[in-house]
């Protein structure tokens, strides 16, 4: 698995958690993989939580394009951290993103904690 924080983040901290084998549909993961997405999105979330203190999260996947998948044929995780009054609907209404942190501080924040969960 990898877990990498989205380019077109929908809130602070926001990353993606996916296999590293090409499968596009959610049946196309073997057991081990199944497993291990959800222990990596676990772990993802515990250190979120832990360095960045969020309220609450959303966790899930979008699978195929009418329901968003962005990715054709690698499917992945969202793990999102959210805040009470955070701006996550901006860009529905004001078709602009409201972020707190850049993502180049956010990567600087949270990649010491996956590289110790990587066994770097």
């Amino acid at each position: 698995m990898f877990a990498i924080l989205n380019a077109f983040p929908y809130n602070t901290g926001h990353l993606m958690v996916g296999p590293l084998r090409h499968v596009g549909e959610l049946t196309g993961l073997d057991e081990r993989e199944r497993h291990e997405l959800m222990d990596v999105t676990e772990r993802s979330v515990a250190i979120i939580a832990d360095e960045m203190n969020p309220h609450g999260f959303n966790v899930g996947m979008n699978l195929g394009p009418v329901a968003g998948a962005g990715i054709p044929g690698h499917l992945h995780m969202h793990v999102v951290p959210r805040w009470g009054g955070d701006t996550n609907f901006m860009p529905v209404v004001g078709e602009t993103k409201v972020l707190p942190e850049s993502i180049a501080d956010t990567y600087a924040r949270l990649r010491p904690r996956f590289r110790r969960l990587a066994g770097e």
